[in-house]
């Protein structure tokens, strides 16, 4: 188990447009459960439970998904469970985060995770996040960077050493952070051997983080430290006038591609997918003889690798291939797999149209 001031931070702000329709504002992707029978957001709190007991599980949300939010996880405590007043990306999440622990714990050190990530080998998750957590007690940022299994173009990527061996229990100095690359590049990085996949989990004290943010985004660093305590009676009021004003801006801009202090835990496989998109979702689940993946039942006929999520009713295929099928109650999805990454450029269309009652 972790030490009584570890504590895990979910950002749990996102819509998920590429999963359209069934992601929506007040049913976003990480409260859907595409790969199982527990949603997104139910799976990471639970696998988190071996190393971070829900009781210092915190969440950072928005105000059309927090209800849904507290319902699936009675066991964080619903104060816990804070809706932002604005979006402003990840730097502002995390240092409100940051000044709440430290208020209620000057000593919290605390992990960062995504709520809608697939981890398919949780035991060796939580061994990894161990040495990463022992560095930031020590006053260090740490990182995850997964050992890449393609030339992925769609990550970030972190520089280590050259000669590191994945799966390593230690932290290892970061170089410096790489921007999504071109293919050609994302190839060499991939040849190479010392970059990894950035999976968006950072670890660091709560002291660490508002010291980071005083120092490289001083604007953002004054408006949290301008903050009252989190158990003051006007905290929330407070937060939902001075949020608002900071800046819009990644983390990884404003702190970790700046700070000196940061190190990373070379990991092996523990079977993570950003779930990204629907044929993401297409190749974690099992196929038929066919090579289709169907959560509805399912006639098919010289159809093969087509994906299929109908509900309870009856979906039948006559010739087609590579297919994504979703159908919810009002909207209807068929698109080619290979481009399940513009799903969300659908949505852009609607919210030009003005059709919130399809988002």
């Amino acid at each position: 188990m972790a030490k009584d001031n570890h504590y895990g931070l979910i950002l749990a702000g996102g819509r998920g447009t590429r999963f359209w329709p069934r992601s929506r504002k007040r049913h976003a992707k990480q409260v859907l459960n595409v790969t199982g029978e527990a949603t997104l957001i139910q799976d990471t709190v639970t696998r988190l439970a071996g190393l971070i007991p829900p009781e210092r599980i915190w969440i950072l949300t928005n105000d059309f998904v927090r209800d849904e939010i507290v319902r699936q996880l009675p066991q964080v405590p619903a104060n816990q469970i804070i809706a932002e007043p604005a979006q402003r990306n990840t730097a502002p999440a995390i240092g409100l985060a940051a000044h709440i622990l430290h208020s209620i714990d000057p000593k919290a050190v605390f992990g960062v995770f995504p709520s809608d990530h697939v981890i398919g080998k949780p035991k060796r998750f939580l061994s990894l996040l161990r040495p990463a957590f022992k560095a930031a007690a020590r006053g260090e940022i740490a990182v995850l960077g997964i050992a890449p299994r393609w030339p992925e173009t769609g990550y970030g990527y972190i520089e280590f050493p050259k000669g590191l061996e994945a799966g390593a229990l230690t932290t290892v100095p970061v170089l410096r952070f790489r921007e999504k690359p071109e293919l050609p590049e994302a190839k060499r990085f991939v040849k190479a051997g010392n970059f990894c996949w950035n999976a968006g989990m950072f670890f660091w004290k709560a002291e660490t983080v508002l010291t980071a943010l005083r120092t490289h985004l001083p604007k953002t660093g004054a408006i949290l430290a301008s903050l009252p305590a989190f158990d003051h009676p006007d905290f929330a009021a407070r937060m939902a006038e001075a949020f608002p004003l900071c800046e819009n801006i990644s983390i990884d801009y404003a702190v970790l591609q700046k700070a000196k202090n940061v190190v990373g835990v070379f990991c092996d496989d523990f079977g993570w997918n950003d779930v990204g998109s629907w044929d993401a979702v297409y190749d974690l689940l099992p196929r038929d003889a066919n090579a289709n993946v169907s959560r509805s039942e399912l006639l098919a006929a010289e159809a093969t690798g087509n994906y299929v999520d109908a509900g309870r009713k009856l979906v039948a295929l006559l010739g087609v291939k590579d297919l994504i099928i979703v159908d919810t109650p009002d909207a209807l999805l068929v698109a080619d797999r290979k481009r399940s990454q513009q799903v969300g450029d659908l949505v852009k269309v609607l919210e030009k149209q003005g059709r919130e009652d399809l988002l």
